[in-house]
Formats: structure tokens, sequence, C-alpha cells
């Protein structure tokens, strides 16, 4: 059974006899069950009955449902009813617009809306550029998705996106106070896609893709960002590419290895795959290898998928084919961006000394965390219940913030490996060890020092004239 988590906590509401050992009772039998208690509250004392609420971390629905039937194997308690508080929080959704000001007399609204509105209007039409300084699109940004490619349920649609979208706008919001709305398309034609989004564009100062299934990923951000004036992120390649190479760059500080010294075999090939073997190219690692379905990607096997040729072409030096297992054996690191359970203890064995693993598929891993550590020095996932998170929190806010701060349209690799960097430093010498190379998510220096390196990165490519590309 997977470990509990507080993404299936549920608080069950528990009618009980009067009696001094029933809460101890209570909590026992939920604990022999499985579930990792957080709290117990009496809601009511009567002569006779108790009602206890009873919050617990479960595993899965299916879990949840076996606690309660525990509970309710103790003489005189039932369940009235258990509440999941991940589908609680969630109602009515998570958004809500506020004005930013107070509209309190004629005189407000007259400069608010009409007739006031009107010269404002007026000067935006005679001069576009005054949109960015007077109305929302000096910081708010469209979170767009077609609902193709979500987290580890596939293509759920629109509707089934929303949820994953409304908190995405919310993290940017809390942790670099950028405003940020969901845009979830109903339709998964990648022509249709550019074309809202260009007709969109002028409310927004940037465009965050998510969730959206490779390779169309790819076309759509290359041709939003040859088009628009405003700068696209697609956070499923270059949130998780930044936030790798930030907890790549402490693992080696904390193993003694040199970057361009390392082999890497990585599993996945897809948006997020393509996007860290670029920008570990872009940083100085010249020997990986990359293992798809099909096994290691050669130069010698077909590829009709354009991206799949540019990896083929790029990487896998010594032209190795086989399986993850041929890939992994002598690396000295694994990055997994794949899918649950392909990687095995034995492949970690056959790994280099002070091996690395980034164990990143949600929410199972490629390996269970504990048996990659019984060889590995360094073992990462994606979860929020094992030390090393790897979370996309830790790069998008911040990116973003520096973008709008900036005010450019291009999203350079400069600006990806500055915003990996900024994220590393946050971790000091004294800190690191082999279960903190990264920052906590809730490290508030985190998304402004990335701002900053963001911003550092324009400046400077605005002082020289550099070319901007990804």
């Amino acid at each position: 059974m997977a470990a509990p988590s507080p993404g299936y906590s549920v608080t069950f509401r528990l009618s009980a006899p009067s009696g001094y050992s029933i809460t101890s009772e209570i909590v026992s039998q939920a604990g022999g069950a499985g579930a990792q208690i957080t709290a117990v509250d009496v809601v009511e004392s009567h002569h006779d009955r108790m009602v206890i609420d009873l919050t617990a971390n479960t595993s899965s629905p299916e879990h949840a449902d076996e606690v309660g039937r525990a509970l309710e194997t103790i003489d005189g308690v039932t369940v009235e009813h258990a509440s999941d508080r991940t589908f609680l929080m969630h109602l009515g959704g998570k958004l809500e617009v506020v004005p930013k000001l107070e509209l309190r007399n004629r005189d407000d609204l007259s400069r608010a809306y009409t007739p006031g509105v009107a010269r404002v209007s007026k000067a935006i039409a005679e001069d576009r550029s005054l949109a960015r300084n007077l109305t929302v699109k000096r910081n708010t940004i469209a979170v767009v998705s077609d609902g193709s490619a979500v987290l580890g349920l596939g293509n759920i649609g629109p509707e089934g996106a929303l949820p994953v979208m409304e908190g995405k706008a919310a993290l940017f919001k809390q942790f670099a106070d950028v405003d940020a709305w969901p845009v979830c398309l109903d339709t998964q034609d990648s022509d249709e896609i550019v074309r809202i989004v260009k007709a969109i564009a002028p409310v927004y100062g940037g465009v965050n893709l998510e969730d959206i299934a490779a390779p169309r990923c790819f076309e759509i951000e290359a041709r939003l960002r040859e088009e628009l004036d405003i700068p696209v992120f697609h956070d499923d390649q270059h949130g998780t590419a930044i936030v790798v190479l930030a907890a790549l760059t402490n693992a080696l500080r904390l193993v003694g290895k040199q970057i361009g010294d390392i082999r890497v075999a990585i599993s996945g090939v897809g948006a997020a795959g393509n996007a860290i073997i670029q920008l570990l190219q872009a940083s100085g690692v010249t020997h990986i290898v990359a293992a798809g379905r099909g096994g290691i990607v050669a130069r010698d096997h077909e590829h009709t998928d354009a991206h799949r040729k540019q990896i083929a072409e790029g990487t896998n030096p010594d032209n190795i084919t086989g399986t993850l297992s041929d890939a992994v054996r002598g690396a000295d690191v694994f990055i997994g961006v794949s899918a649950p359970d392909v990687l095995t203890e034995e492949d970690v064995a056959q790994m280099a000394d002070r091996a690395i693993v980034f164990a990143l598929a949600n929410p199972d891993p490629e390996i269970d965390p504990a048996l990659a550590a019984r060889h590995a020095a360094v073992v990462a996932t994606g979860r929020s219940d094992y030390p090393n998170q790897i979370n996309n929190v830790l790069a998008f806010p911040g990116v973003f913030r520096g973008l709008l701060d900036a005010g450019v349209s291009d999203v350079t690799n400069e600006m990806l490996v500055a915003a990996a960097r900024a994220i590393s430093e946050n971790v000091s010498d004294e800190q690191l060890n082999s279960s903190y190379i990264i920052p906590s998510v809730f490290d508030g220096d985190v998304a402004r020092d990335v701002a900053d390196a963001i911003v550092e990165v324009a400046g400077r490519a605005a002082r020289t004239h550099e070319p901007a590309t990804v």
C-alpha cells in the first residue's frame, strides 16, 4: 500500500458511546488500519453519546473506506459520514475576482467606469503599449490547457483540467503576486489553440501553457512565441527542467562530481524529457542517454517524430541500444519523467558510485524511493511526502514575475539556467545534505530570487542586443 498522503485526507464524523477511553480506542483502531491521524475533535458531548471528528491521511479512497469500516468495528461506534477534505477545498472553485479599488460613490464610479474610462480607452486605442500600464495586462497571465495531458491522468478534457489550472493560478498569486486565470479550451486542434490564444492575448501579459500533450505542445509553443509579443512558457517543459537542473546542481555538490563529467540516463522523451535534455546540455552535460517506451533512443533507429530525431542526433554519443536498464548501467544520474516502476533496485545497483536518482513520475515514481536509497547517494521524487521534492512551483511563479517585471517577450536558455542557479543557491553549504538538495516550496526567498535572476539576464541581453532563443 502507498504511504498515507494529505491528498487523501478524510474527516470521519463519528457517533460514539461516552467514555474516558473512547477517543483512544478510535485513534488506535484507525492507526491499526494504516491511517495517519492528524486531528481528533470532540464536537458534542452528551450523557450517553459523543460526536467525534477524526481527521486522518489515507493512501487512496479505497483505503479511506477500509478505515471507516475498521472504526465501525468498535462497539457502539458508527460513521455518520466521511468528508474528503480535498473535495471540500474545491467546493465553488479556488479563485475569485477582487477589485483593487473601492467604488464608494458617484465620483469614484465616474472615473472607474463611464464617462471617465472612455478617456483611458481612447488613449490605449491610440497607443496600444499603454495597455501594459493602464490595465490588468501588466500583471496578468493566462494559464492555457486543452486537458490532453493532465498530471498522471492523461487526456481528461478541459473540464477535468480546470481544477488543476485553478490551482496553478492560486500558486502564481501566493508565491509571486502574479494574477493568473485558467483558460481551458474545448479543442485539441493545434491550429485552433494557436488562433484562440492569439485572439485573447490582448488581455494578458504572458501565457503559461500547461498539460498539453507532446508533440503538439512543441508546435503550439513555438508558433505562439513567434506570433505573440508577450512571453510564452510551457511549464511542463521548462519549469520541470529548471527545477531538475537546480536539484542536480546541488546533488552534484554533495557527491563531489562536476556537471561536465557525468553520464545521465533519462527515462521519458516527451515534453519534460526534451526540455531537461536541452537545459542539461546548455549547462555542460555532454553524455546523455535517453529511453522511451521502445527503449534507448539511438541514431540508427527510424524516428518519424522530429523531436525524437533531434534527441537521437544530439545525445547517446556511443550510440548504444537496448532497454532502460542498459541506459542506466554505469550512469551517474538517473532522471525519470515517465511512468511508475520502470526502474528496478538492480538497475540502481549497477549505476556509478555515489549515484543520483530523480524518480519524478507522479503520483507513483519510477522506483520506490526506499529501494533506490539502498544504493544511490541522493534520491528525489515529485512527491511532497518524501524528501527532495522536485516541484515546478519553485520555478514558474518567479519566472513569470521576472518576465513581467522586465517587460520582455523572449524566454531564453540563459534565463532558464539563471533561474535554476537562483533556486539552487537557496540551499547553503551548511543546509545541504542527502535529504535536502532543494529548497522548500514555501521558502519565501525563492520566487523573488528567480525573478531577479530573470530581470538581470533580460537587462544584460537588452544592453548587448543578444539574440533571444530557446
